[in-house]
């Protein structure tokens, strides 16, 4: 894996997610199970695989603000806006948006003043998400185009940063991490739902490409994570495990703060 180009992985995931976005804008039920799976993934699509990636992660109350479509469509491992803490009048960027569920749950959150923007890299996944934000009626989610290593918004401008199984399919999570260090205010947040491996996972599963944009191989570990965020100048890290995706990795809620 590390003989491949940044380059060339962000291109196998776009890839991925377009095909995906694809699928579920024809409403078409073999889009995946979760996280870029599709059905040629081993085991992707098995019960347990449903219940560990997208929809069935939120309840009911966890989604108001979002279309059941943009829900559907979640490739997640988490609910990142039921630990962010939400504020009337903060802004909130979700890093890696996909068809817009989290970040339509966070402009209902923080309406009427504040507002929630959605960060991707795909074209067709971004034509979902507004297609879902006109449908769900909110002025004040807005959608851009760009990469989460270089997140194309001013230092110090937004209050929240959220992302749902993302960051672990960037090559480069450092840079991430410290982008994400560069936008948020002093006193800002992080709040993240993302995978973590484990520190004995088998060097078969992290050069397996296919799982790679299913969330798994590229994942840090526990301790990784906690180093990349302070050296990015976060603190008050927390890495807390929900539940079990893989044989090799977990979900996790991740949260951390710059400082004042």
């Amino acid at each position: 894996m590390a003989e491949l180009s940044d380059t060339k992985l962000r291109e196998h995931v776009r890839a991925r997610y377009s095909d995906a976005a694809l699928r579920m804008a024809d409403r078409d039920a073999s889009a995946g199970c979760g996280c870029g799976c599709e059905a040629s993934a081993t085991d992707c699509c098995s019960d347990r695989a449903q219940a560990v990636f997208g929809s069935e992660l939120y309840d009911d109350h966890d989604t108001i603000g979002a279309t059941d479509d943009a829900v559907a469509a979640s490739l997640g491992c988490g609910v990142p806006t039921a630990v962010a803490d939400l504020h009337e009048g903060e802004t909130v960027l979700d890093l890696g948006s996909g068809a817009g569920a989290d970040v339509l749950i966070s402009a209902r959150r923080v309406a009427p003043t504040g507002k929630a923007i959605g960060l991707d890299m795909t074209d067709e996944m971004l034509a979902l998400a507004r297609e879902n934000a006109a449908r769900a009626g909110l002025p004040n989610a807005e959608f851009v185009k760009g990469y989460i290593e270089e997140i194309p918004l001013p230092d110090a401008s937004v209050d929240v940063v959220i992302s749902n199984c993302v960051i672990n399919l960037a090559a480069d999570k450092a840079r991430v991490l410290r982008e994400v260090g560069r936008v948020l205010r002093p006193g800002g947040r992080f709040a993240v739902s993302d995978v973590i491996a484990d520190p004995d996972m088998d060097e078969a599963t992290r050069a397996d490409m296919q799982q790679w944009t299913g969330c798994v191989a590229g994942a840090l570990t526990q301790a990784e994570y906690e180093a990349a965020l302070a050296a990015a100048g976060l603190t008050d890290v927390e890495v807390r495990e929900s539940h079990r995706v893989h044989e090799h990795a977990a979900s996790a809620i991740i949260r951390a703060r710059r400082p004042q």
